[in-house]
């Protein structure tokens, strides 16, 4: 039977809590049994962590220095009963730590360059800081340089190496990642509690650093869009890699960041799992993502210049950050478009682009099916409620099309957007009245004509395949139009019913 414990106890007795004296009995049990403890001259003890059991069994944690060094392998547990008699001890491989010297025969410097050359390739724009210490974790002690190496990953993330030399002879003793993988607990704004990959740091604190898909999240602290860079910010941190709060206009900064986070890395999945590409220009790199960014800035933007996603905090009284799920999958895929196709942001090459970005971003929500933010076809209808945009009747926002016409090309771009997103829903759902996951819509067609969807899975699919294989910078409607025809013959024939559907939808939109 597991017996309840806990890290820490604000217990009191008597005026000192609990805790310190579990530590006071400690350190006197190691005195007294100094030998059990390999405990000698120029050792200090430091607390590491504390805790006590339900029957009042104490568990002290320990770690040593030798003449102020760090001992490594040299830490130890003391086990005692609730009235400070000793009843056992964990110790790793150290057990008596004595040197003949604690002054290095190779010096910092050169431990330093060494480091540099072996992490070349691995650690980009590296700067190597070296630390002395005392190398016990393989049960001998000795005088080593610890050196972390700390620069720019595979990926342009944030990494780190940390080689570990003899200080007697400068041979290898080992190396290993600064940073370890984690799982923190993310309290959203949006799409309610989630998992998210962070990165433990050498400091023991946990970083917004995705390891698996190599975005990273930041603060902006209110810098304005048009001032943003790479370098921009500050990286998200925290202790025990718990995050947010879970409210919407929340004041803890890292809510937002919950969200964005989590939402990239459900972008980066989502090609890579439909499509097999691999991040957003398919060479595996993860994009920089800043939440806060401008003062009441109710908008969200992807950026080339610096390969970076920029989230607002909306307008402060109905409009929410701008982190769900569909506004992030919308703007990087700015960032997939501006990699493939380009489509110039301008006239009906525009519109197509920011219907790619409503179209596959929407796709992204789907895909991750959350429970609390449920796949729809209201685009930003969680960070700009009731919706944004929508895809069966684009015109119901008073500005979007439904048809095309010889007039679309010369409206703005976000409401040109709407032939290509109303053919999207048509060939996806099919025209008329219907309920999708408690939400109605109901399409018309611009021709009379009556339309039978294929899924949105083929529908994106074929889209997907027009974007990256046949649409160019300039590609307007009716060259859309060829486009996904010539997609839909690729995937599916050109006798499918998938070819004929993708024909009359856009017939359906009045392009032919």
């Amino acid at each position: 039977m597991a017996v309840p414990a806990h890290s820490q106890t604000s217990a009191v007795r008597g005026g000192i809590s609990v805790r310190d004296t579990a530590i006071s009995q400690a350190k006197a049990n190691v005195t007294r049994h100094a030998d059990t403890f390999g405990f000698g001259a120029g050792q200090r003890l430091h607390v590491k962590d504390v805790v006590i059991d339900a029957d009042g069994t104490q568990h002290v944690r320990f770690e040593r220095t030798y003449h102020g060094l760090p001992v490594v392998g040299g830490d130890f547990v003391v086990h005692q009963k609730a009235d400070g008699s000793l009843k056992g001890s964990t110790r790793a491989k150290a057990h008596k730590v004595a040197l003949k010297s604690v002054t290095p025969a190779v010096d910092a410097k050169g431990t330093a360059a060494s480091a540099l050359k072996r992490s070349h390739g691995l650690v980009r724009k590296a700067k190597s800081t070296p630390e002395l210490i005392v190398w016990a974790a393989d049960g001998t002690p000795r005088l080593a340089w610890r050196t972390t190496v700390q620069g720019l990953g595979d990926k342009g993330q944030p990494h780190g190496e940390v080689f570990v030399t003899d200080a007697t002879t400068g041979a290898a003793i080992e190396n290993y990642d600064a940073e370890r993988e984690a799982t923190g607990t993310g309290h959203s704004e949006y799409t309610g509690d989630v998992g998210i990959d962070t990165t433990q740091q050498a400091d023991g604190t946990f970083a917004l650093i995705d390891p698996v898909r190599g975005h990273i999240t930041k603060d902006a602290h209110n810098l304005s869009s048009s001032s943003v860079k790479s370098t921009s910010g500050t990286l998200f941190t925290d202790a025990d890699n718990t995050w947010g709060d879970g409210r919407k206009f929340s004041t803890d900064r890292a809510t937002a960041a919950v969200d964005a986070h989590a939402n990239t890395a459900e972008t980066f999945d989502y090609y890579k799992s439909t499509f097999g590409r691999n991040g957003i220009k398919n060479d595996g790199r993860g994009a920089t993502v800043f939440v806060h960014v401008g003062t009441n800035w109710d908008n969200a933007q992807w950026s080339d210049s610096c390969f970076c996603m920029l989230t607002g905090d909306g307008d402060g009284t109905t409009d929410p950050e701008q982190v769900d799920l569909d506004t992030m999958g919308h703007e990087m895929t700015h960032g997939v478009t501006s990699a493939t196709a380009n489509l110039r942001y301008s006239g009906e090459s525009g519109g197509l682009n920011e219907a790619t970005s409503d179209i596959l971003g929407t796709m992204v929500e789907w895909y991750a099916n959350n429970p609390v933010d449920t796949p729809d076809y209201l685009f930003s209808d969680q960070s700009t409620p009731p919706w944004l945009r929508r895809f069966d009747k684009p015109s119901l926002d008073g500005r979007s099309a439904d048809c095309w016409s010889k007039s679309v090309g010369r409206l703005d771009v976000h409401y040109s957007s709407g032939v290509g997103n109303h053919w999207f829903y048509l060939a996806s759902e099919g025209s008329g009245a219907k309920t999708i996951n408690g939400v109605s819509y109901n399409s018309p067609t611009c021709n009379g004509s009556t339309v039978t969807g294929i899924g949105n899975k083929k529908a994106s699919a074929i889209w997907y395949r027009a974007l990256t294989v046949y649409m160019t910078s300039t590609t307007d409607y009716k060259g859309a139009r060829t486009a996904t025809l010539n997609a839909a013959k690729d995937l599916y024939g050109a006798t499918s019913t998938e070819y004929a559907t993708v024909a009359a939808a856009w017939s359906a939109v009045n392009v032919s």
